[in-house]
């Protein structure tokens, strides 16, 4: 009865929705944007050997060969295990707040400790097979969280505002991508040395110890599911944001139920297709792990070069937030998708013709561009399923794992034999973009021909405008 009444309360007065909505929003983004810092902090756990390497790690650890390639490979096994496992539980807790925040705090753990259990030897003392056991379960405890943020965002955002709120992870990629050199580049400056320990072993400690302060904080600011009390809503607030995704996908995930979402995942074609594609874009963005050593073949000092890995990633950073901000403004993804994955093409292209230094950081900029491509695709995937919240959720933890395979198998393009050209590297990078544009402009045809027949059901029936997909 009450909620009736303030149902009927929000349809007799739009204005007074509005503004409740409005604040709605404003208290939603602080919250996610703290959901922002977290995935920021992920993204420099990912990419700290790729810095270490510019300082002695490998020559510390004594890798050769392909071993450093392993260290980066190595940690995609764990996320293999756990994304889709955890997407399934995760729509059944009430607190994805306590969830996600504790799988931040043990990747921390993870940063600073090693050893299968998490027990006491230092990974900045460790070897290279200390070093393969901790990568494992770096990636065990980290592959919780992405695929979760997306589905808690899903959970709370209609489907023209989703896209620009999963940008900011985008954002949170690329603003790791350049606050991480900067962060070293001070590290390896001013603490080499420092209790008889290399500076690249201290840039672990320092960015494993942030981590857990932040993780511990995000047990009281990450948001819960809309259903889930929370004392930062009012009434209203929080009966509004249920309504807004009853509205936004239509109240099926009371007809779901008794259908398994991990069932309904795997058997609809257009997931694994997505998937697919996904993957291919993670093959190509996997110049992204090799930024730096990409960026050494100009021949600046290590500082230096860090440094200069800067500009690229803050552009692609401001650009990335435009490109979604349109994407849901006119509701395309295709050609928002293929836009940045072009321009990074071009990257491509300039450094496997020249070794000129102003032209290859040219190309570092526009290789910059395409990592929005994969988070514009998976709220594409987000869109394409209105069906129910457990069917989401594994959607979007199976597209995360099968891109996995790509990231898994992408360090082995990087073989230090290829430098520094990595004219091949780039060549595969380039091909594997394309096989993700063409797959993605098929699933884009399927989708406008659905949207058509909606259209000829609705006219024919007289009924009023539906659901249509987002292409």
């Amino acid at each position: 009865m009450e909620e009736s009444r303030h149902t009927n309360s929000f349809d007799s007065c739009p204005e007074r929705r509005r503004q409740i909505e409005k604040r709605l929003l404003r208290k939603l983004d602080l919250r996610v944007s703290f959901l922002l810092l977290v995935w920021l902090i992920n993204i420099r756990c990912l990419h700290l050997k790729s810095s270490a390497r510019l300082h002695g790690f490998e020559e510390d650890l004594q890798l050769t060969g392909h071993q450093f390639n392993t260290l980066i490979s190595i940690m995609y096994f764990g996320y293999l295990f756990m994304q889709i496992p955890s997407n399934v539980f995760l729509n059944r807790v009430t607190r994805p707040s306590a969830y996600l925040s504790l799988a931040a705090l043990l990747w921390g753990l993870c940063s600073v400790t090693t050893a299968p259990f998490l027990l006491y030897a230092l990974t900045g003392l460790c070897s290279f097979g200390t070093a393969v056991v901790s990568r494992f379960f770096l990636g065990f405890s980290e592959a919780v969280y992405f695929p979760g943020a997306l589905f808690l965002l899903s959970r709370w955002y209609r489907c023209d505002e989703l896209g620009l709120r999963m940008a900011y992870f985008s954002c949170g990629a690329t603003v790791g991508q350049f606050a991480g050199p900067l962060l070293a580049s001070g590290v390896f400056s001013a603490m080499d040395g420092k209790l008889g320990y290399a500076a690249w072993r201290w840039l672990f400690f320092i960015e494993g110890g942030l981590t857990c302060i932040i993780a511990i904080s995000s047990f009281y600011i990450i948001p819960d599911f809309p259903t889930t009390p929370a004392s930062w809503l009012t009434t209203d607030e929080q009966l509004l944001a249920q309504m807004r995704m009853e509205e936004d996908r239509g109240n099926t995930d009371q007809e779901s139920l008794q259908r398994s979402g991990l069932v309904e995942a795997l058997t609809d074609w257009t997931v694994w297709w997505l998937a697919i594609a996904g993957c291919f874009i993670l093959v190509g963005v996997s110049f992204g792990t090799f930024f730096p050593t990409i960026a050494a073949t100009m021949g600046y000092s290590p500082t230096v070069t860090l440094l200069l890995c800067v500009p690229p990633w803050f552009v692609g950073a401001v650009t990335s937030l435009f490109v979604t901000r349109h994407s849901d403004a006119i509701r395309d993804r295709f050609w928002h998708i293929t836009s940045p994955i072009t321009i990074s093409i071009i990257g491509f292209l300039i450094a496997m013709w020249t070794m000129n230094i102003y032209m290859r950081y040219l190309s570092l900029f526009f290789m910059a561009q395409s990592y929005i491509a994969f988070i514009v695709c998976l709220a594409w995937v987000s869109n394409s399923i209105p069906d129910s919240s457990s069917k989401r959720a594994v959607a979007l933890a199976f597209v995360n794992v099968v891109g996995t395979f790509g990231s898994m198998g992408a360090p082995y393009l990087w073989p230090t034999e290829w430098g520094p050209s990595c004219s091949k590297s780039f060549m595969y990078c380039t091909l594997a973009f394309l096989i993700s544009l063409s797959m993605l402009w098929v699933y884009r045809l399927h989708l406008i021909r659905l949207n058509e027949e909606a259209d000829m059901k609705e006219r024919a029936l007289g009924l009023p405008k539906g659901f249509r997909y987002i292409t």
